[in-house]
């Protein structure tokens, strides 16, 4: 499709919950007619919704969709389900200042929840007759509910846009009482056929329903594909994500807000090792529908709108630098089996476990008896892969163990002395790795270490490798 003139632009659950402050920077600011538009936003659900439909994303926390599939007693997704009436309301009463925007917002809420309240009952129903299972249905279930979230916020978002002037529209994609059936292509075309960019602001919902089944592979990370994907089709000028904060050398919570550097510009590659370190960017499967759309990426500060931000495109760097440094809890899941030596079949078992309990693999390491896998998994998912393996290798040493792995990622890190330098910087903290590896692409670096030394590790790289900044005083 023809380059338009029009922006995507995707809105996080963390910053929707501050839409009326977006309201008057982000979507309206110094803009005025024609100017408004040419803008299609993507919103996620307000911060923590997604969290009570289906479970708490960082605790595991049961929502009402892990309540469901218990279904130890209706009273426990009912009141799960309740949890999340109440708590959307609360969510647009902070945001929505007209009685009449809010009664309409409720009205919404209360046909959402009992709509998929009655659906829920059903379905249960049905499920109690021998020929229908309800195994069969949770996934439908897991969309329907996360689709409620994103329909919300998109309906509150727009009549907070119409009440201040702005011609906004709702777009629908979750295909609530929708009974036809639509790829995620046709889905999107279809609704916005006849939506003209130029003279309406277009709120669209982060989840699409769709033949595919966009949680089936994406699970959460549905709502970039969705902007991925229409930015793609619409054959837009950008595509931008506002987050909450700039994209910067390290997460400001960590190693202070004054102490980060935004990076201003880095490329794909650097964002596909975010993504493996837990800290997304973007979906790499996003990343990749706007590099072949040839769509420029750009993340924002959502409450900074006045700066651009950063760049990701496919462009190598200039000179070769550290940008970020990051990093996450892990497990490692250790194998050791004397005899391994030599034989073939140990490492395709453990991959196959792996994958069939849906472990995601961070990095890997391995020598003559022993292959450990670092991943980011739940320590009970963890608990199956051990008993698999042992019962499979009944001779073998399976263990897992608690530990957390910092990362030093750049464009190019060619003659930085990266690993060399990162170690020192380490032992001069105190501290110590307990495993390094460097690839020789050159892009980055990784440290394992005990959980609790973490964030004094990555202050201690990031002191190591991001300049400080020099401020006015100091210059003079």
């Amino acid at each position: 499709m023809t380059q338009q003139s029009h922006t995507v632009e995707k809105i996080g659950g963390t910053s929707m919950s501050r839409v009326d402050e977006l309201r008057k920077t982000l979507f309206i600011g110094d803009r005025a007619g024609a100017d408004l538009y040419n803008r299609i936003f993507v919103v996620s659900a307000f911060g923590g919704i997604t969290n009570l439909l289906l479970e708490h994303k960082k605790t595991g926390d049961s929502g009402v969709y892990a309540q469901f599939a218990k279904a130890d007693s209706d009273h426990g997704w009912h009141e799960a389900l309740n949890r999340v009436s109440s708590a959307m309301i609360a969510a647009h009463e902070a945001v929505l200042e007209h009685p009449g925007d809010i009664s309409q917002a409720s009205e919404f809420v209360r046909e959402r929840i009992e709509g998929a309240r009655n659906c829920l009952i059903d379905l249960q129903r049905l499920c109690s007759y021998g020929h229908f299972r309800l195994s069969q249905h949770m996934l439908q279930i897991r969309e329907l509910l996360s689709g409620l979230g994103e329909a919300h916020s998109a309906y509150v978002t727009t009549l907070l846009l119409q009440r201040a002037g702005v011609n906004a529209r709702l777009v629908d994609l979750s295909g609530w009482r929708d009974e036809t059936d639509h790829d995620l292509d046709s889905r999107i075309l279809n609704a916005m056929k006849d939506v003209d960019p130029a003279t309406e602001m277009p709120i669209v919902t982060g989840y699409a329903q769709c033949s595919e089944g966009l949680m089936r592979e994406f699970d959460r990370g549905y709502s970039e594909v969705t902007f991925s994907r229409l930015a793609a089709l619409t054959g837009a000028r950008e595509a931008i994500i506002h987050k909450e904060f700039h994209l910067s050398s390290a997460d400001p919570k960590l190693v202070g807000a004054d102490r980060v550097r935004k990076l201003g510009h880095t490329n794909y590659d650097v964002a596909d090792q975010l993504s493996n370190m837990g800290m997304e960017a973007i979906h790499p499967k996003a990343a990749k529908t706007l590099r072949q759309a040839d769509v420029p990426l750009r993340v924002t500060n959502a409450f900074e709108p006045g700066d651009p931000g950063t760049l990701i495109d496919d462009k190598p760097a200039d000179t070769p630098a550290v940008e970020i440094v990051t990093g996450l809890e892990i497990i490692a899941l250790e194998v050791f089996e004397q005899d391994m030596v030599g034989v073939k079949g140990y490492d395709a078992a453990i991959l196959e476990s792996l994958t069939r309990h849906d472990v995601r693999i961070v990095s890997k390491a391995s020598n003559a008896n022993t292959i450990t896998h670092y991943v980011d998994a739940p320590i009970e998912v963890l608990q199956r892969v051990e008993k698999d393996l042992t019962k499979r290798y009944p001779s073998a040493q399976v263990s897992a163990r608690m530990l957390a792995m910092a990362s030093i990622i750049g464009r190019d890190l060619k003659g930085l002395s990266t690993l060399t330098r990162g170690l020192q910087a380490i032992g001069d903290a105190g501290l110590e790795s307990l495993g390094a590896t460097q690839g020789p692409r050159n892009v980055d670096v990784q440290f394992v270490l005990e959980r609790d030394d973490l964030v004094p590790v990555i202050k201690a790289l990031h002191e190591a490798f991001i300049p400080a900044k020099v401020s006015l005083k100091q210059v003079a």
